[in-house]
């Protein structure tokens, strides 16, 4: 399994999912790539708590 290049749905920007982020969403059980940035991940994390939407 190599790094592999990604496009960010939001901002556009390219970003790598890494073998070892690979690695991680496998032994998850998550069948899809991160679709979203770290950056822009993180920012939409922080929108869903500011808006009360935090699942704890």
């Amino acid at each position: 399994m190599a790094d592999k290049t990604l496009v960010c749905k939001d901002c556009s920007k390219e970003f790598v999912f890494t073998e070892g982020e690979q690695e991680f969403y496998k032994e998850k059980g998550f069948t899809n790539e991160p679709a979203r940035c770290p950056e822009c991940r993180k920012a939409r994390k922080a929108a869903r708590r500011e808006n009360g939407f935090n699942k704890n």
